[in-house]
């Protein structure tokens, strides 16, 4: 992955604007075939229904496993308790707006969940989704319509034979489904009311019924909990546990990080190539690292270098600058949620980057640092301050990523609004920025796709 990134990093032109792509004619139909009662607000009038999110879900490496794609909170929330042609309506456009977003090229390796109305499952356009990637979850709807057992049991069979996975909510919370078990692949619990006990019995049911099934928890809140699921045995596990900070207050920085710290600080400082040659060679781990890079192939030099001083001259202090941020970011990558930490930072900066095409290269340069940086504290683990001190930020830049407001902070929360399931803030986020919340959901799909792609 730092290798895919420092050859984009460094080798990158100016990013394309991101073509516009929207779910119009989903919103056409939904008023069309269930026009909202009198006492229901009116979902389309502000365009939150387009916006397609996501949540990570890692698994027991703590690497990210797959994503549950849905629509934000806002609209989830006032179709709750509408009616099965409603809920049917907002499933076409979830999906199709998977099926625009490209999501078999956008997964490459991972997994897609989705959740569906039970009677959904036999909907023509799921045959344009990458069957290998996706897990379909059906949920139960309390209204007439439902399909009868021997039916939806043949739905399973025949969507399975086509490569589709199936996932199935706890049996011990939705029963309508325990019949399914013995074709589940998933067992998806949620955190809350997960103890020793329902842990032990859910167990019970995969050796007994399902034992092809892996267990999937959501909506961990903390670290606490998510550790507490794998010890029960769960494979994959969600929430806002894995950007969640806590009290880190006793940890330092790894002497990995404050040598590089030094380094950061030094050219800063405008020292001379001379004794940032001298310091690099202090860290043979990192002489050999700057070496490999300068000698890959993404830089295509007519001969090796062998020397720092030489490796120094080429890179170029600003590209020198960005090589060692980096390598702050990738030393604890290993460690809890590191890695999905990263990634979702990765996401964020070049989301910014991609919504700043056209503002000078300095600009998006800042913008993608404020993106990478903004969960730094999470990547290291370490307090936010102990994290920064050593990069030398630029004031506006270190403003941004602590939360103070500055040029480039709007466009931070407008990514990060992009990322949470709940609440309405995206459309509030892309208004302070001039911005469509169409342009800034295919930026942040672009960009999501994007950190992937670097990371295989």
């Amino acid at each position: 992955m730092f290798k895919a990134l420092l050859a984009w990093l460094f080798g990158r032109g100016k990013p394309s604007a991101a073509p516009l792509r929207t779910a119009t004619d989903g919103f056409d139909k939904l008023n069309r075939d269930a026009p909202l009662r009198a006492t229901t607000p009116d979902l389309s009038a502000d365009g939150i229904v387009t916006f397609l999110c996501r949540e990570a879900v890692l698994g027991r490496n703590q690497r990210i496993a797959g994503y549950q794609f849905m629509l934000q909170e806002g609209t989830r929330a006032r179709i709750r308790h509408s009616n099965r042609r409603v809920h049917h309506v907002y499933a076409d456009v979830l999906v199709r707006n998977l099926i625009n977003a490209d999501i078999g090229e956008l997964l490459g390796h991972r997994i897609a969940f989705i959740d569906v109305p039970d009677s959904f499952l036999t909907a023509p356009c799921l045959a344009h989704l990458p069957a290998a990637n996706v897990v379909l979850i059906p949920t139960a709807l309390p209204d007439a319509g439902a399909p009868d057992f021997d039916s939806l049991r043949r739905t399973v069979e025949d969507l399975r034979k086509r490569g589709f996975r199936l996932g199935l909510h706890d049996p011990n919370v939705v029963t309508e489904f325990n019949g399914l078990l013995p074709w589940a692949d998933f067992i998806i619990a949620h955190a809350q009311g997960l103890d020793a006990r329902r842990g032990l019995q859910l167990s019970n049911i995969a050796l007994e019924v399902a034992p092809n099934a892996r267990l999937l928890v959501r909506e961990l809140p903390s670290i606490e909990e998510f550790r507490f699921s794998f010890k029960l045995g769960a494979s994959l596990f969600q929430g806002p546990f894995i950007t969640r900070r806590e009290d880190w207050t006793e940890r330092e920085l790894g002497p990995s990080t404050l040598r590089i710290g030094t380094l950061i600080a030094r050219l800063r400082a405008d020292a001379d190539t001379h004794e940032l040659a001298e310091l690099l060679k202090q860290d043979a781990a990192l002489s050999l690292r700057l070496l490999r890079y300068i000698n890959s192939a993404a830089n295509a030099l007519p001969q090796s270098v062998s020397s720092i001083e030489n490796a120094l001259a080429l890179l170029g202090r600003e590209k020198l600058y960005r090589w060692l941020i980096l390598l702050v970011c990738s030393t604890a990558t290993e460690s809890e949620r590191g890695g999905a930490a990263l990634e979702t930072a990765l996401v964020r900066g070049r989301m910014m980057e991609l919504l700043a095409a056209a503002h000078p290269s300095a600009e998006r340069d800042a913008l993608f640092l404020v993106g990478l940086l903004s969960l730094i504290d999470v990547i290291l683990q370490v307090p936010l301050d102990k994290a920064l001190a050593p990069l030398a930020l630029s004031a506006d830049i270190d403003a941004a990523v602590r939360g103070k407001g500055g040029p480039l902070h709007d466009l931070l929360q407008l990514a990060i609004a992009c990322e949470r399931t709940q609440g309405d803030g995206l459309a509030e986020a892309a208004e302070r920025c001039g911005i469509s919340p169409e342009q800034a959901t295919e930026c942040h799909m672009q960009a999501l796709s994007w950190a992937m792609q670097i990371q295989d």
